[in-house]
């Protein structure tokens, strides 16, 4: 049960299979008015300078299906600041409290929202060059693709279908030649 002794963190990304922190109870949670989108460019982790990869971010509009972390209020500071140099470190991310949907009500949520006026910003680059790049990248993190998969792998553990995530790992299939064109993955 939520209280105001708890901090919460909303994952939709690498932080719903990977969060990095010890927390009391994992939800999962909806985020009204921003989606889910491969948005940012990646660099490091998931991409090279040469060639770099995608990662995800909150865009405007829409909603956002994702695990909401409860943690131990007197943890909050450390939380916020490995999650802080986590996400924040060269990356196109604004750190924000929002109000997400679990199943105990309302609860506000750390989270990252994309910075559309950041330089590593990448906005819609369109399904075909958006898979490209995420069949190409590698970085510190590994493959840009695994993490393509391991976010679906997580959204559907806990019951959801991303249609768009589906539609992008489908035509990076395609790119490795792991299906055929109009065969299934």
């Amino acid at each position: 049960m939520a209280t105001e002794n708890d901090f919460w963190v909303f994952g939709y990304g690498s932080l719903m299979w990977r969060p990095g922190f010890d927390y009391l109870d994992a939800r999962p949670a909806l985020l009204r008015g921003y989606h889910r989108a491969f948005c940012i460019y990646s660099f490091h982790y998931r991409g090279t300078r040469e060639t770099p990869g995608l990662v995800l971010g909150l865009d405007r509009g829409g909603s956002c299906r994702g695990m909401a972390f409860r943690v131990r209020l007197e943890d909050e500071d450390a939380v916020r600041a490995y999650l802080d140099e986590r996400e924040l470190d060269s990356y196109a991310y604004v750190a924000r409290s929002m109000p997400v949907e679990v199943d105990c009500g309302i609860v506000t949520a750390y989270t990252y929202v994309a910075d559309t006026d950041h330089e590593h910003y990448a906005g819609d680059l369109g399904l075909d060059r958006s898979a490209a790049m995420i069949m190409d990248a590698a970085g510190t993190a590994g493959l840009n693709r695994d993490y393509l998969i391991n976010t679906i792998r997580e959204l559907e553990r806990e019951g959801y279908v991303d249609a768009a995530l589906h539609t992008l790992l489908e035509r990076v299939s395609r790119l490795t030649g792991e299906i055929e064109a109009g065969g299934g993955i």
